[in-house]
């Protein structure tokens, strides 16, 4: 069975540079990248962006989910990326968390359900194993510091 598509949205991204210089979009955002490993460079990482972007979908999807429910936008999600070397050599290990205070539990959860069938990246990610996205209902300190 083909998929039918109709196009709502499209961009192009390039990056020349590696992680020594900036990803861009013609026309739009310019972001300095660098190498993940090396903290003297300024400059966002593969890691930092792939969180982002799950971050920011993620949100928006429970954003409309919540809008249809009558309710205010209040989910929070934080995304940890780590970089590991595997037998298959690099590879990311992303862990989302999503909190919603104003719902409980069990209706978090649903809305999370709801969303990674609906939010475009998290639907790119879902067939990985090193994937996982669950709610909370506190968010716990990172490696980096306090969250929230």
């Amino acid at each position: 069975m083909d998929k039918k598509f109709i196009k709502k949205y499209e961009t192009d991204a390039f990056n020349h540079d590696g992680l020594n210089g900036y990803a861009y979009v013609p026309n739009g955002v310019s972001v300095a990248v660098s190498n993940p490993l090396n903290e003297k460079m300024p400059g966002a990482n593969p890691e930092q962006l792939l969180g982002l972007s799950l971050s920011t979908c993620m949100g928006a999807t429970l954003q409309a989910i919540e809008k249809e429910n009558n309710l205010p936008h209040r989910a929070q999600v934080h995304v940890h990326v780590t970089m590991v070397k595997g037998t298959a050599g690099l590879e990311f290990l992303v862990d989302a968390r999503v909190r919603i205070p104003h719902i409980s539990h069990a209706q978090a959860e649903d809305f999370v359900h709801q969303a990674e069938k609906r939010c475009p990246v998290s639907k790119l990610l879902s067939g990985s194993e090193n994937y996982t996205i669950h709610v909370v209902d506190e968010f716990e300190p990172t490696h980096q510091g306090v969250i929230d």
